[in-house]
């Protein structure tokens, strides 16, 4: 794993001072991503008193505090920057993670991260247009991805030429591994359909 998390110095003062006004030695902080590697990821920051840290979590330890970082959550808080701006009316911490919502995949990952990090990266952003999503059921033994179209993808009469032109041929040309790309969708479902 290259860089976990930075905490910026502005950051870690402002926490610091937060942290002084508890009046509990030894208090800490603890970053973990409730539903972490779906689009409903959401970074939290939380105090975290002696003995309130889980086994599993991983301690980073700052000049003024320690940081304690859920273990299920490590692989998304890759290149995530904790940091504050001051400003007249105090200022704001921020925390960007942006491998919250989908880790970083490489050739060696799973074929499903793979396959669902393109789908969130590539493909449904465009597709959210005419809100529609495509996701991943499962992967076959032949590795076909069997994908189910969503929103206003279902019942598109342009269903057939998206998954063909757009979907399949992207995934194929990132992900050389999979053999092919199947829909289960049951089309004949037309309420929210997108029609051009």
């Amino acid at each position: 794993m290259s860089k976990t998390i930075e905490f910026t110095t502005s950051a870690q003062s402002y926490l610091s001072e937060l942290l002084s006004k508890q009046e509990v030695s030894g208090m800490g902080v603890r970053v973990f991503i409730t539903q972490p590697g779906t689009p409903y990821a959401e970074t939290c920051l939380a105090y975290c008193r002696p003995g309130e840290e889980e086994a599993k979590d991983h301690p980073l330890v700052l000049e003024a505090f320690t940081v304690y970082l859920d273990a299920n959550s490590l692989p998304f808080l890759e290149d995530a920057v904790v940091d504050f701006n001051p400003d007249r009316m105090g200022g704001q911490l921020t925390i960007k993670a942006p491998n919250a919502k989908m880790p970083k995949v490489n050739k060696d990952s799973p074929l499903a991260d793979q396959i669902n990090y393109v789908l969130y990266a590539d493909i449904n952003p465009g597709l959210a247009a005419h809100g529609g999503e495509i996701k991943l059921i499962e992967i076959t033994e032949e590795k076909v991805a069997i994908l189910q179209f969503g929103g206003g993808c279902q019942g598109c009469s342009a269903v057939d030429l998206t998954l063909k032109d757009g979907v399949e041929k992207t995934l194929l040309e990132k992900i050389p591994e999979l053999t092919g790309i199947r829909d289960v969708t049951d089309h004949s479902v037309k309420e929210n359909a997108y029609y051009q």
